[in-house]
């Protein structure tokens, strides 16, 4: 083997470069900066590590009002519990194309999987922040203080296990991005075992936040207490989940329109309404439960005027009315029926983990918990760089279309004008 032989690069070699300098074209910034939206968002998220910064130096309770008596405030009710309700759209998806075949469905399914798991990061990086002592986060990994008999160390390694699958399941995406077909199709062939094993850890997690507030019968205002509430959880994450797809599709539809394929765009009116028909089966299924919790528990009796206008607010208002838009979207194929119904069934969900979180909880207390400035800040900030990761994501990324070519960083020489036909008759 001569010298000029051993100074070659190998077929790895040669494709590690060739991955590294795609990457490093891909991480130029599109399009412009200095966007209204970038903006408002950069100075949110610039607002958001200063006061962390300070939560970490001077403790959880220099930025927040939580105590004893509110152990779990905002970041617990919104940006956890609130939100693992709307990641559940990609279980739900995932479990109607690959196990139930609705093939129709199949153009969102990466896109709906993409942003579960961004929530479930994202979220799980919130629910850090609300720790008093956030190193001790990792004490149900390594086996110091297991737990094995509470509820949260269910949730924390539910959700641990349930991101690794939806990344498996996402995994293809990022394969055919960086133009490994070898490595696509070997991830392909994982996707189902991870499918699997994601719908039965989300199952089971979406009804283990509802089985954490069991404990504090008591403490919650007996209209949003029963021992149904892990059910009730669980069937909300369908609709919830549901919903935030046909809201976060019609958004993406519009801003990622050079992105998706054409069957993304034809298949899209047809998805909403179909989605519109399973959101008003699980909300009827939802109310009815609801109904069967009021009877049983004798719950009119918890009807005080303040209290009982609030829950049927919630349950009228929120989800007896979306219910209703859905099922009339789907009978008459009104696409604006049904995402005005999603953003309907979007807030009651908020309204009803809220309700049970915070607002309901501890009603007879001398003082009430109502969140600082900082915790409502550090929320828009967690949800401002949830979609500044999307928006990179989506931009470069096959998530609304599917990608077979090898991804390249060489532009193609441009071609000979061509006479125009006008001159060449002349």
């Amino acid at each position: 083997m001569s010298a000029t032989d051993k100074l070659s690069p190998t077929p790895v070699q040669k494709e590690l470069a060739r991955v590294l300098a795609f990457l490093k074209h891909e991480l130029r910034p599109r399009g412009k900066l200095l966007t209204p939206f970038n903006l408002v968002t950069g100075g949110i998220v610039l607002a958001t590590a200063v006061i962390l910064c300070f939560r970490f130096a001077c403790g959880i309770g220099a930025v927040t009002n939580l105590d004893q008596q509110y152990p779990w405030g905002l970041w617990i009710g919104f940006d956890v519990v609130t939100g693992v309700a709307f990641a559940g759209g990609a279980y739900v998806l995932v479990f109607m194309v690959h196990v139930l075949g609705m093939e129709r469905y199949r153009p969102i399914v990466r896109v709906t999987v993409l942003n579960g798991f961004l929530a479930y990061v994202f979220y799980a990086g919130a629910l850090v922040l609300d720790l008093g002592r956030p190193w001790n986060v990792i004490n149900p990994i390594i086996g110091n203080s297991f737990g094995v008999s509470s509820v949260l160390f269910l949730v924390a390694w539910h959700f641990m296990l349930y991101m690794f699958a939806q990344l498996i399941e996402f995994s293809p995406a990022i394969a055919e991005w960086l133009g490994l077909d070898r490595v696509r199709r070997l991830l392909e062939r994982l996707t189902l075992g991870a499918v699997i094993l994601g719908i039965s850890l989300s199952l089971l997690h979406q009804s283990g936040l509802g089985a954490l507030y069991l404990m504090a019968k008591g403490k919650i205002q007996p209209l949003w207490y029963s021992e149904f509430i892990p059910i009730q959880f669980l069937v909300t994450s369908v609709f919830a989940g549901l919903a935030m797809v046909i809201f976060e599709g019609t958004i993406s539809a519009r801003v990622f329109h050079h992105r998706a394929s054409a069957a993304f765009h034809f298949a899209q009116e047809r998805i909403v309404i179909g989605l519109s028909r399973i959101c008003a089966g699980a909300m009827f299924v939802y109310l009815f439960l609801q109904a069967l919790v009021f009877v049983h528990g004798r719950d009119w009796l918890a009807m005080t005027p303040g209290w009982g206008a609030w829950y049927l607010l919630e349950n009228v208002g929120f989800v007896a009315v979306p219910c209703v838009l859905f099922a009339l979207a789907w009978r008459h194929r009104s696409t604006l029926l049904s995402r005005i119904a999603a953003i309907g069934a979007m807030l009651g969900v908020i309204l009803n983990r809220l309700n049970v979180s915070v607002i309901a909880f501890q009603p007879n207390a001398a003082v009430r918990y109502v969140p600082t400035w900082m915790e409502v800040v550090v929320t828009l900030g967690v949800i401002s760089a949830e979609i500044w990761v999307f928006r990179w994501i989506v931009n470069r990324m096959p998530v609304l279309r599917e990608d077979t070519v090898p991804a390249t960083v060489t532009v193609a020489a441009p071609t000979p004008a061509q006479p125009s036909p006008r001159r060449k008759e002349a």
